[in-house]
């Protein structure tokens, strides 16, 4: 473990006396020698470290004498270079970074770039000629740095509700890893998010997450309750809606998806139908991950149970699932190595998962053709208000039904004291 630089000169001021009071050669070079491992300078700048460290020098300046003493040179305070970014650009960079659900510098800085002809036509971003210019130039790590101080813990962990389908087990094979023929789009991972708050008792609304493992592509549906009827309903959806084919869907061990009914219309589709071991979360993994950011970081943990919130759900999947996959970049692991006791993880660039489906050599050129005449239909900024107002009118319903029961259960509180 290396020295701070406060040790290092604390070293310096402890090895340079003992340096110059030394008498013999072999002395001084086993001094020399002990520094140099200690603190790991060159030979010869510690050499004249220890020479000159704390050495005195009378000079005459005007008929006064003057002493002069080695150092270390302090640092001026104040001055230095003036910041590139000033507040206006942070105002901005700020606006826009909690206009678009607080992402982190990697992946706020490629939006930025790729979707300015949107953000500087919105008066409420405040993007005069000079911020865009320096807007498109700034890094990832100085958007981080600029709101490290705006970033807050915003959400708790909940837990997981899913119940084991003990039947057809022995008929889905398991799968855990992807051979390279399904590292092409059209192969799902499926998985629902329960929305039943802090009790799992009696029927609440669910979230039907798909996500496609190639390129990151995201399908959200909102069931009304568990029942396997509900998954039956929204995959054909799902299916009819991409842009691309359905290949094949991978889930977990659920009841909702272990079913008679999944497994016939997988059939007859011709697709291929796997599912996890039980109890390993991380062969689910891709679409794991998109639970919290593509679901939880946008309704939270609160319990939904009403048809009203489950309309309010669908509404705002309407225009979340084109902003995720159209205009909103995420990375992808594209290669681990482990050396010793590190596990080293190689990213590639943030793209969009509609970037990722264009560059596809997989996908013809006519459902690239349609992916083009889809993304040019819709508007980033219009999206991302649409999902604002989607997710306030969603808490709006929640909290008045809420308030409602709380009034309901304060005659029979009152009673029963």
């Amino acid at each position: 473990m290396g020295f701070t630089m406060q040790e290092k000169q604390s070293l310096t001021r402890e090895f340079a006396p003992r340096y110059r009071q030394a008498l013999i050669r072999k002395e001084k070079t086993g001094i020399l020698d002990e520094y140099i491992r200690l603190t790991g300078y060159h030979r010869k700048y510690a050499l004249s470290l220890l020479k000159g460290w704390g050495k005195e020098t009378f000079l005459t300046v005007d008929g006064k004498p003057v002493k002069l003493k080695t150092e270390t040179a302090k640092r001026r305070k104040g001055g230095g270079r003036k910041p590139v970014y000033g507040p206006e650009v942070i105002t901005s960079l700020r606006t826009i970074w909690a206009f678009f659900w607080f992402r982190c510098g990697k992946l706020l800085a490629p939006l930025i770039r790729d979707q300015m002809p949107y953000f500087q036509t919105w008066t409420p971003f405040g993007i005069t000629p000079d911020i865009r210019e320096k807007l498109l130039r700034i890094s990832p790590a100085t958007i981080d740095r600029a709101l490290k101080n705006d970033r807050k813990n915003r959400s708790p962990h909940g837990f997981s509700g899913t119940k084991p389908g003990k039947l057809l087990k022995k008929h889905i094979p398991v799968r855990t890893h992807y051979p390279w023929d399904e590292r092409k789009p059209g192969f799902f991972e499926i998985d629902t998010v329960h929305h039943c708050g802090t009790r799992d008792s009696g029927e609440f609304c669910l979230t039907l997450d798909a996500t496609d493992v190639c390129s990151g592509w995201v399908e959200l549906r909102p069931l009304l309750n568990k029942a396997q009827k509900w998954v039956m309903e929204a995959l054909p959806n799902i299916s009819a809606n991409l842009p691309f084919s359905l290949l094949g869907i991978d889930s977990d061990n659920g009841s909702e998806f272990i079913n008679h009914t999944l497994l016939s219309w997988c059939d007859t589709q011709h697709l291929t139908f796997t599912r996890t071991r039980p109890y390993k979360k991380n062969d689910n993994c891709f679409v794991e991950q998109k639970n919290f950011t593509c679901v939880r970081d946008y309704v939270g943990y609160r319990r939904f149970d009403t048809p009203a919130e489950h309309q309010a759900l669908a509404r705002l999947y309407r225009s979340l699932c084109p902003l995720l996959n159209y205009f909103l970049p995420t990375v992808k692991l594209v290669d681990k190595q482990r050396v010793g006791a590190k596990v080293r993880k190689v990213y590639d660039k943030p793209r969009s998962p509609y970037q990722r489906l264009m560059a596809s050599l997989d996908l013809s050129e006519e459902v690239k053709a349609e992916l083009e005449r889809r993304y040019q239909q819709y508007n980033p900024v219009l999206l991302q208000q649409e999902v604002h107002q989607a997710v306030d009118a969603l808490m709006e319903l929640n909290h008045r039904k809420d308030l409602m029961r709380q009034q309901a259960l304060a005659p029979a509180a009152l009673e029963y004291i």
